[in-house]
């Protein structure tokens, strides 16, 4: 019965990846380094393949191992996810919420959520992750996750959404360094010169308006980390193009914002969760609390 793996084998391997090295995985497993180090090498042999770099400190994977590492990830989580479902079906008084997120729609929904829900559920406790937006729904399909908070386009066949109303994009720049003639808005040919920071997810239209308006914008940046797009303001590298309510992770009197009009640019933020999968009542009532103090 050779080239089999067992869901300890994974759990092994998967926690030597994840902290680094055998010494820490051994300590999170509650086993022995030698016996964790046994386990390991019998499964290599198992498999017929090498699935670490022998000689770094830190663990590193072979192509083999990184392979492994994607699918156990991913069976595990199904797994986790499952056993979770079962133990918490018809309990939402306790439980855990474990959900994935884009840092702006985020900063923009889960404070305030959180802390309404949990004067109601206070034995509840969250799991946050953030990422971009399609590693975001790749958590939700492995069911690493049970709500997921984008600002991709989200497929209405295998997910239920909640679609949040249209935000503004503003452009931020630096009280050193502002343009526009108004105080509140700008256009976009009135930065036709500027250094720019743009978010991947809006490069494309966002150079397709500026086309159309004649000119190729001077984008020296193109990061989807809204954070440190506006630390790179704060240091008056350039303005940068974000939703407004990213105002929130960043209060800085250097800093200041315009909405972007002609054109006008906007974008949204959706949540969503599998329609195949089954929530837990905990989860449930999250989500009825969102719709009550975001949708309705």
């Amino acid at each position: 019965m050779g080239q089999t793996i067992g869901i300890k084998d994974m759990r092994a391997f998967f926690a030597i990846v994840e902290e680094g090295n055998i010494s820490h995985a051994a300590q999170r497993l509650g086993v022995a380094q030698p016996a964790l180090s046994r386990q390991m090498k019998h499964l290599e042999e198992n498999l017929h393949v090498k699935l670490f770099e022998r000689g770094s400190r830190r663990i590193r994977l072979t192509e083999a191992g990184q392979l492994l590492y994607g699918r156990v990830e991913s069976i595990l989580g199904m797994v986790d996810g499952t056993v979770r479902e079962i133990k918490e079906i018809g309990n939402g008084s306790k439980g855990v919420i474990r959900i994935g997120t884009i840092t702006t729609s985020g900063a923009m929904i889960l404070p305030d959520l959180i802390s309404e829900f949990r004067k109601i559920y206070p034995e509840v406790t969250f799991e946050i992750w953030e990422a971009e937006g399609a590693r975001i729904i790749e958590l939700l399909d492995s069911r690493l996750i049970e709500i997921a908070i984008t600002r991709t386009q989200v497929d209405n066949m295998a997910y239920e959404l909640l679609v949040l109303p249209n935000e503004p994009l503003v452009m931020v720049m630096n009280s050193k360094n502002v343009c526009g003639a108004d105080a509140d808005t700008i256009r976009l040919e009135e930065i036709k010169n500027k250094p720019l920071i743009i978010p991947l997810r809006w490069k494309t239209n966002f150079i397709a308006a500026c086309k159309k308006l004649n000119f190729d914008p001077n984008i020296i940046c193109v990061s989807d980390s809204i954070v440190q797009d506006l630390l790179m303001v704060k240091m008056n590298l350039g303005a940068a193009m974000i939703p407004v309510s990213s105002k929130r992770l960043l209060t800085d009197g250097d800093l200041i914002y315009k909405r972007i009009i002609e054109p006008e640019m906007t974008t949204h933020t959706v949540v969503s969760w599998r329609k195949n999968q089954t929530l837990s009542t905990a989860c449930k009532n999250f989500i009825e609390m969102f719709k009550k103090l975001f949708i309705e």
